[in-house]
């Protein structure tokens, strides 16, 4: 019998949802808490990996069980020996061939970033002072990313993925107010707090935060709109070039922390 869970956790703790032998993983902690309520060895399949201390609202995986149980008793059960970073919200049957990670058609991410220090947000916002940041200039550069490209220069050096490639569907800044906030909302004309949101059919290890960290460099006006344009490439190319699978990282800007970068949406 295969069961999807849908689940949120902090990162904080854990060395990203993969499990790994020296480590702890959000994966090994909840495969872990369900073989000793079911009785037998559970492994479970997430619909992604997440690094190192990124966070996930909203998570979907899926595991077999040997036979049926009803799954608000074993949420409830499951809720109560998991550690407090990470959160089972449902659990519910389905098909034999349903896949928490082949089966997704789209996943969103959410980068937050502010730009007064906030000992509220520190955990889960990135701290970004620079007193010069054009969100205008970050907006029209994160525009060029819509579209199917090969995105292998915002990919993490020594990935084994087969395919640079990911279709975009959305990608920009927005100002938000943090509720609760004791901090004023804007410094003179200028938002305090940001967020960044990006969709795509599949994401590439690590290319979220080099995205961000590249965009940040555009509003800084350390890169040109040319220059981040240049690093997204046609579709195409790996064939065309592919000796530059892994040689075009150090092209991009640096990647942002991960305690602020949140998973917040898998759709099916």
């Amino acid at each position: 019998m295969r069961y999807f869970i849908n689940l949120s956790y902090c990162g904080a703790p854990y060395n990203g949802w993969q499990s790994q032998t020296n480590a702890p993983s959000v994966q090994q902690t909840i495969e872990r808490a369900l073989s000793t309520l079911l009785r037998e060895e559970i492994k479970i399949t997430g619909a992604g990996r997440t690094d190192t201390g990124v966070n996930a609202i909203g998570y979907t995986a899926h595991f077999d069980a040997s036979s049926e149980f009803d799954c608000a008793h074993v949420g409830y059960k499951l809720n109560a020996i998991l550690p407090p970073s990470i959160v089972i919200h449902k659990l519910f049957p389905v098909s034999h061939d349903a896949h928490a990670r082949f089966c997704a058609i789209n996943r969103e991410y959410t980068y937050f970033l502010h730009r007064v220090k906030d000992p509220f947000l520190c955990s889960y916002s990135y701290l970004y002072a620079y007193p010069e940041l054009d969100f205008d200039l970050m907006n029209k550069a994160a525009r060029l990313l819509l579209g199917t490209h090969d995105f292998r220069c915002f990919e993490k050096s020594g990935a084994d993925n087969k395919t640079s490639i990911c279709t975009v569907s959305k990608a920009y800044w927005e100002s938000y107010i943090p509720a609760p906030c004791g901090w004023p909302e804007r410094a003179e004309n200028e938002p305090l707090y940001w967020k960044f949101h990006i969709g795509a059919d599949r994401f590439l290890r690590n290319m979220v935060r080099a995205v961000v960290g590249t965009l940040l460099e555009v509003g800084r006006g350390k890169r040109s709109i040319e220059s981040f344009e240049a690093l997204i490439l046609p579709a195409d190319h790996n064939q065309k070039h592919p000796e530059e699978k892994n040689s075009r990282r150090s092209l991009a800007g640096e990647s942002v922390p991960g305690e602020a970068l949140f998973l917040t949406k898998v759709d099916y």
